[in-house]
């Protein structure tokens, strides 16, 4: 296990022994204040812990404030290219900033992005990407990404300030996987992972997921972002689900759905499946379901679930634990297990 000092970003601690952390990005610009706040009040419903901006202008800059009123979770300006920008961010009161070493500006605006931040004790996070790696350090390759962000912190260190943490990003899954490795080794400075451009919501969430699961098995992250294409609510589902079962955080809900091979009697148990998990998603009830459509494995997976859909044909039994079994009519199992949910308990019985 990797033991890291510790990073306070607003009301949530990194590294240190902390608990890993669920991050998220908004997708709007950040001057449409009322648009990106309802896309962090779906993201924190779903359960994101942190959140990050894009800072690209003065009007973005200047619409922190109003997002950062009433807001329930420490928020992040990402910054790239402008240094005045990040200064301004820390004037309006971010609880971070993401700067990028390759392109903020050079060490003599990184310095008093370094400077401003220190007096206010704002978390800075050095993101050193595949994609826009300083040159000097030339090819992107683990070594010198790991290099190039070493680089940086030494360097914010001397300057006096110590709430830091790191990323080191890329596309590619195996050199995102060893420049992390080598970072580890070689820093004890918090870990935010992920892979950058990862993909589409398919693709994108394996190939991240079995990135992070490499290197949280092995100790090594602080918090994560699963960078998807689309609906950032997606990136935090699937995180959510990728560190409860790697154990973690404590089981959320979860659905238990059978392949639907030739011998499912239950017609349209994919889509009811589907449902069953955004039912479960929009509750936050800590129950497994188990929606079943065949005798080879379905009595007993149902039996084993908190709630268990067995059917096939025209109707559906339901074994709720505590409760005798029930047979609806299929059409009827949706609404059924809607009403069931409505009156489930909140939290988990010991």
């Amino acid at each position: 296990m990797r033991h890291t000092r510790q990073a306070n970003l607003g009301t949530v601690t990194i590294g240190g022994g902390a608990s890993v952390s669920i991050q998220s990005m908004t997708t709007l610009r950040t001057a449409n204040v009322s648009g990106v706040k309802a896309q962090i009040d779906a993201l924190v419903k779903a359960g994101c812990e942190i959140v990050r901006v894009a800072v690209r202008d003065r009007d973005d800059a200047d619409a922190l404030p109003a997002i950062l009123d009433g807001l329930s979770i420490p928020l992040v300006a990402d910054i790239h290219f402008h240094a005045d920008l990040a200064l301004l961010a820390i004037r309006h009161g971010v609880h971070g900033i993401r700067v990028n070493p390759g392109n903020i500006g050079g060490e003599k605006g990184l310095e008093a992005v370094v400077n401003a931040a220190r007096k206010r004790d704002v978390c800075i996070r050095v993101g050193v990407n595949g994609g826009s790696l300083e040159r000097r350090f030339g090819k992107a390759t683990p070594e010198n990404l790991a290099k190039s962000a070493l680089d940086k912190l030494s360097m914010i260190e001397k300057l006096g300030h110590a709430n830091l943490k790191a990323s080191l990003k890329a596309s590619d899954p195996s050199l995102t996987l060893q420049a992390n490795r080598l970072f580890a080794a070689r820093s004890d400075i918090p870990l935010h992972l992920g892979l950058t451009e990862a993909g589409p919501p398919l693709s994108g969430a394996v190939r991240s997921s079995a990135v992070m699961s490499l290197l949280l098995s092995e100790g090594i992250g602080d918090t994560i972002r699963i960078s998807l294409s689309g609906d950032p609510v997606r990136e935090v589902l699937v995180a959510k689900t990728l560190l409860e079962t790697l154990r973690l955080r404590e089981p959320g809900g979860r659905v238990i759905s059978c392949p639907t091979c030739g011998r499912c009697r239950l017609e349209n148990l994919a889509e009811i499946a589907g449902e069953a998990e955004t039912m479960l998603l929009q509750t936050g009830r800590p129950v497994t379901i188990a929606v079943m459509g065949c005798e080879v494995n379905g009595p007993k997976e149902a039996k084993q679930a908190d709630i268990g859909i067995f059917g096939g044909g025209e109707k559906a039994v339901f074994l709720v634990k505590n409760r005798p079994p029930r047979t609806v009519p299929t059409p009827h199992i949706l609404s059924t297990l809607k009403g069931i949910l409505a009156d489930w308990p909140e939290t988990r019985e010991p």
